[in-house]
């Protein structure tokens, strides 16, 4: 099998392994026993890691709040922001092709009487700074905009939102669970506020993640969504997972020095892996901004055949995915290609490819061969590709 969905979760680099497993039996302490050396050294450890992690971020690493994961960091800064600054203003705004850890805990807020502005993007899942700027109001607190789409891949121009939150006094948080460790990220320079991590996502464990919070110019405070122990000033209490925490700490540690190589080489097997298949395969459709995105990921349109039916021709082979593994369950096209103005046929026959650390040449080249094969042969049964060859819009 090859594994192409590294956009869903990463294998966990067998370094991390080996950090923690001495954590779960050898070095039992708990962070918060002060009274004896097995619990002062998980307390180091867990610092050493958020260390490491807030300076893979260019943060002060008592900005680093630890969570089970993104989409509990998310969850913690929005309503967290919502009813902290509530009475300066329950209005918040962000954009279409978030996430649903984001888009789903806006859309409660809603319902606990908040107002939220969801912006369109381009036809490139690129935001409008223009647009951005007019949907502002006197009353909006917080502006939430992802730094990397988890479908397309399409990175934000962070920093210009960032400047224009700063001039118009409102906070920025950023859902950086896909781009963190995978290009550089400086929440200071971009001005953002809050910034959602997950571990899982580059070759740390599952079920580990933190939270980012500004501590000066301005000091951003959140209102706790959990309660009881005090643990982490309280921000988000509970007994530390200190083993998650050791393993994202190093994995955090290992994309410092990795992360600059990695990235050009997968960008130049991302890049064969387009430009073969454009060459053996006629009307591919390439979504998402071809300049400004990951240098991993291809979302790619295969016009005249259904994504599910090419992924059914390649499993036992390929491990790929139609979009966000956090909405497979819904038999909807991804909400993010149509939010972007794709047609409904075009999202339907569209795949996601999502390179990894441990993806080889070799890999990409047997993978061109599996789609060029199986396209080809769905197409010759198709009656839609037919449609297509007769100059019928598809969508």
């Amino acid at each position: 099998m090859i594994y192409l969905d590294y956009n869903a979760t990463t294998p966990a680099d067998p370094r991390v392994i080996e950090a923690m497993l001495p954590w779960f039996h050898k070095h039992p302490g708990n962070p918060s026993s002060r009274s004896h050396h097995l619990g002062w050294e998980a307390e180091e450890a867990v610092e050493q890691a958020r260390r490491d992690i807030a300076e893979l971020i260019g943060a002060d690493d008592r900005e680093v709040f630890f969570t089970s994961g993104a989409t509990e960091s998310d969850n913690l800064a929005i309503k967290g922001i919502f009813e902290r600054y509530g009475q300066k203003g329950r209005h918040i705004v962000s954009v279409n092709t978030e996430h649903p850890a984001v888009l789903e805990p806006l859309a409660e807020l809603e319902k606990r009487g908040g107002s939220v502005t969801i912006l369109s993007v381009e036809e490139n899942g690129l935001v409008d700074l223009c647009q951005l700027d007019q949907a502002i109001r006197d009353d909006t607190v917080l502006v939430s905009i992802m730094w990397a789409n988890n479908e397309t891949g399409v990175i934000q121009p962070m920093a210009k939102i960032g400047e224009l939150c700063h001039r118009r006094g409102v906070l920025l948080m950023s859902d950086a669970a896909q781009a963190f460790g995978k290009i550089p990220i400086d929440v200071r320079a971009a001005g953002v506020h809050l910034l959602s991590l997950s571990g899982h996502k580059m070759y740390g464990p599952k079920g580990i993640g933190a939270l980012y919070i500004r501590r000066r110019s301005p000091r951003v405070s959140v209102a706790p969504q959990l309660h009881g122990g005090g643990q982490q000033g309280g921000i988000r209490p509970g007994t530390l997972n200190v083993p998650g925490i050791v393993g994202f700490g190093k994995a955090a540690a290992l994309a410092k020095t990795s992360m600059a190589a990695e990235s050009a080489r997968l960008a130049i097997l991302r890049d064969s892996l387009e430009e073969t298949l454009s060459k053996e395969l006629p009307a591919l459709k390439f979504n998402g901004d071809r300049h400004h995105r990951l240098p991993h990921v291809a979302n790619i349109s295969f016009t005249g055949v259904s994504a599910d039916a090419l992924l059914l021709a390649c499993s036992g082979h390929l491990a790929l995915s139609t979009g966000s593994a956090c909405s497979s369950a819904t038999p909807e096209p991804s909400h993010v290609l149509r939010a972007m103005g794709v047609g409904q046929h075009r999202a339907e026959s569209a795949l996601r490819f999502s390179l990894g650390r441990f993806t080889t040449a070799e890999e990409i080249d047997a993978t061109i061969g599996l789609i060029s094969e199986s396209v080809s042969q769905l197409r010759a049964k198709s009656a839609v590709w037919d449609l297509y060859q007769d100059g019928v819009d598809l969508d």
